[in-house]
């Protein structure tokens, strides 16, 4: 028996763990990949208060040593069922099974993808969803960074820097990311593909070319490219919410109060998951408060 067990160990699911632990509740933490999300692929912050500049790697790293003094984590381990009863509530994983007082989704989002021929056959053979974890086989090569937000622009640079030869490719005309990235593209002089998407990827046994279509003219084109690291948004990881009946926004986000509550008594959501700005240091914020507030509950 837990009194919160979090499912997730992203920045919202050590953060809570960190809080809840700290005030007494025993804690689990269940993780289906490794600890840090997608925090994990960040290549380098610089506006993480505190740090001027600090990979998400060693950030994790340091928060998961942290979560660890004071609460279970079980990395690997996939929720794939949760039970509510008139107490508790019952988890069950691919490896075992847990009983809880509270719960705690911090379950976070996925890469949305494009969804067009080419990208689901050639994934890991040139189509990538993360620079910091591919990016380095590409030094010296061609690639294309697809979409134009934070995320686009900051795998832009990680793999110019890195020594690639990146293209961003971008459907609107102008850039929808941070100022400061913006003028990191311009510095490096980074070249951009205005009102166009991406149509199809093809190759042989890895990509070797990109079909692309500008948006205003119709007229579709042929690009050479080793590589093409899509980054268009997120979509929320829902399924455990939809199957306990928490109430979603018409995203697919979860619907918390100001103290993370979500329309089932005694579950909370905290992170990405909740929508709203997806920043390291919000997710942080909500984690505290979902920690926060289950203890208080569970006391009255």
């Amino acid at each position: 028996m837990y009194d919160i067990i979090i499912i997730g160990a992203g920045p919202a699911g050590l953060t809570a763990a960190i809080y809840a632990g700290r005030q007494g509740s025993k804690t689990l933490i269940l993780e289906k990949g490794i600890a840090g999300g997608k925090g994990l692929e960040v290549p380098l912050m610089e506006n993480y208060p505190g740090y001027e500049k600090i990979e998400g790697q060693k950030l994790i790293q340091k928060m998961k040593k942290q979560a660890t003094k004071h609460a279970k984590l079980k990395e690997l381990e996939e929720v794939t069922k949760i039970e509510k009863n008139s107490k508790n509530f019952k988890i069950e994983t691919k490896k075992d099974t847990y009983t809880t007082k509270t719960i705690i989704l911090a379950t976070g989002t996925r890469h949305r993808r494009l969804k067009i021929p080419g990208e689901k056959e050639f994934l890991g053979k040139g189509v990538s969803y993360c620079a910091t974890c591919d990016g380095p086989l590409y030094k010296n090569k061609k690639v294309l960074v697809i979409g134009g937000g934070n995320s686009a622009l900051q795998e832009a640079i990680f793999l110019y820097k890195i020594g690639s030869k990146p293209t961003i490719i971008h459907r609107r005309d102008q850039l929808r990311a941070q100022k400061y990235l913006q003028d990191q593209i311009k510095k490096y002089k980074i070249p951009i593909i205005w009102d166009t998407t991406l149509k199809e990827i093809k190759g042989k046994e890895k990509v070797q070319e990109a079909i692309i279509e500008n948006r205003k003219t119709g007229k579709t084109s042929t690009i050479k490219t080793d590589g093409i690291f899509i980054a268009i948004g997120e979509e929320p990881i829902n399924k455990l919410a939809k199957n306990l009946g928490i109430k979603l926004d018409k995203a697919g986000y979860i619907i918390t109060d100001k103290q993370q509550r979500t329309n089932i008594e005694r579950v909370y959501a905290a992170g990405d998951i909740t929508g709203g700005l997806n920043q390291w240091i919000t997710a942080c914020a909500e984690g505290a408060i979902a920690a926060t507030t289950a203890y208080k509950d569970t006391q009255k």
